[in-house]
């Protein structure tokens, strides 16, 4: 009788141990949809989601923009939907006397840009080509009429005056936009027309590392992006901080040369000579059209070898400055979308059916980065467990940042709250805003409800 007995009790404390290490093993089901996430994908130029786009082939940059009336519909015709917006804006404009800033050409930029989802890439260009976008009028007076200037060039950044002007200006907008959240990056423009670094080559070092060191030094915060200029000035840039890179001219495959072009004789040995090949592991990549993708269309350029070259340089963003994007290539644009940037599948996720409140919930999980580059931003990781009773968010550790393209492997334990009440608790994942507890990144899978979270099923909490 008393061996029957210690079977019994023997029995129900194997099945009690059972049912307390059971797990739950979910594999959701992956996705084709193209997916809108911040950071990545196409962006607007001078515009924001919602207004008409540039007619035919032309564009503007370079001016304060010129807003549009909204009535309230985001969606952009001939283009995709975005997360970005870009405005380039000349020096001259935005300090018109010195020491004295227009802020609420930015200001205005970045609110509007925040209230139709997106997020402002911005770049201060510190002339163009023509009397109109010249250095501000109180730096001419200053410095006078200039004569045999490089080409691409309207002053002498070699003059101390330059570095002490120009680099003031941009310590003062570090001062004030770093760590912005509707900043989504800056471009380290420092000399050439359009800001885009011709003659960066033959900058003395010191002048180099001084216009350089004005934004590393003022934007602790905020991403940089280097334009792709000379060796030099790239490897001084990343020999001090985590720093992207940018060019403004993907795509020409010989519109200013039958036997030369940017994308066969210039990018694939500037991104290795100029050491900024891995940089993308640490800071975007954002590419910007040469001319329009009409352009490319009308010259017979083809558009699969120009997306995969891009991808291949791990683009995050691409500028095809608010033009529409030709009928035709729409498949291969949504095909570029799907691998642009970061693309999160959550493969499979294992956790414990059944816990107690103030234990530990441990989970393993295995993530697919189907995109060409990761996240630059500390979004967060959290799980979220929910009943009538209590809703209660979990963040764990995870630095999304350091998950590359192809597996990711993230295991991890988050504390249920002591004064969970029994029951049954939807389980529920998302990665959200650094700042707040609302989910920010769509994922490649199934099972999205209206609040962004994911569903993962359910968990029992017992004492």
């Amino acid at each position: 009788m008393h061996i029957m007995r210690w079977f019994l009790v023997v029995a129900i404390l194997l099945c009690t141990v059972q049912a307390w290490s059971q797990e739950t093993v979910v594999r959701p089901k992956a996705i084709d949809d193209v997916l809108v996430n911040p950071g990545i994908g196409f962006m607007t130029f001078q515009r924001f989601n919602g207004d008409t786009l540039n007619e035919g082939k032309r564009w503007t940059e370079g001016y304060p923009i010129v807003y549009q009336e909204f009535d309230g519909n985001l969606e952009n015709e001939n283009h995709p939907m975005t997360s970005l917006a870009y405005f380039r804006v000349y020096w001259r404009f935005i300090e018109p006397a010195q020491g004295e800033y227009r802020w609420d050409f930015i200001d205005k930029a970045l609110e509007t840009a925040s209230s139709r989802g997106q997020t402002l890439l911005l770049r201060i260009a510190p002339y163009g080509t023509g009397a109109d976008n010249d250095v501000p009028d109180w730096y001419r007076k200053m410095v006078g009429e200039e004569k045999d200037l490089p080409e691409k060039w309207r002053t002498n950044p070699e003059d101390p005056r330059y570095v002490e002007c120009f680099g003031h200006m941009a310590r003062d907008l570090g001062a004030r936009y770093d760590g912005h959240p509707a900043l989504e990056s800056v471009d380290l423009s420092i000399v050439g027309a359009w800001g885009e670094g011709a003659g960066s080559d033959r900058l003395t070092q010191k002048t180099r590392e001084a216009l350089v060191d004005s934004y590393l030094e003022a934007f602790k915060k905020t991403l940089l992006v280097m334009l792709l200029t000379d060796e030099k000035t790239n490897r001084y840039g990343l020999s001090k901080r985590d720093v992207g890179w940018r060019v403004d001219c993907l795509g020409d495959m010989g519109g200013f040369s039958p036997t030369w072009c940017h994308m066969c004789d210039y990018y694939p040995q500037a991104i290795i000579n100029f050491g900024v090949k891995d940089a993308w592991k640490k800071a975007p990549v954002t590419l910007e059209v040469c001319w329009v993708m009409q352009h490319w269309k009308d010259q017979g350029w083809d558009i699969d070898y120009i997306i995969e070259q891009s991808l291949k340089w791990h683009i995050s963003s691409f500028n095809a400055k608010s033009s529409a994007v030709p009928q035709e290539w729409w498949p291969q644009v949504n095909r570029w979308l799907k691998r642009m940037g970061y693309r999160f599948a959550l493969r499979k996720f294992t956790y414990p059916s059944t816990m107690k409140p103030g234990g530990e919930l441990k989970f393993a999980s295995w993530w697919e980065n189907q995109g060409v580059a990761p996240c630059y931003r500390p979004f967060r990781l959290a799980l979220r467990l929910s009943n009538p009773q209590k809703d209660v968010i979990l963040v764990a550790k995870a630095d999304l940042r350091s998950w590359l393209p192809g597996d990711n492997l993230y295991d991890d334990a988050v504390a249920i709250p002591d004064d969970a009440a029994d029951g049954k608790y939807d389980l529920m994942i998302g990665i959200l805003d650094e700042r707040t507890n609302e989910p920010k990144i769509r994922l490649a899978i199934e099972g999205r409800r209206a609040d962004g979270w994911y569903d993962l099923g359910r968990i029992d909490v017992r004492r």
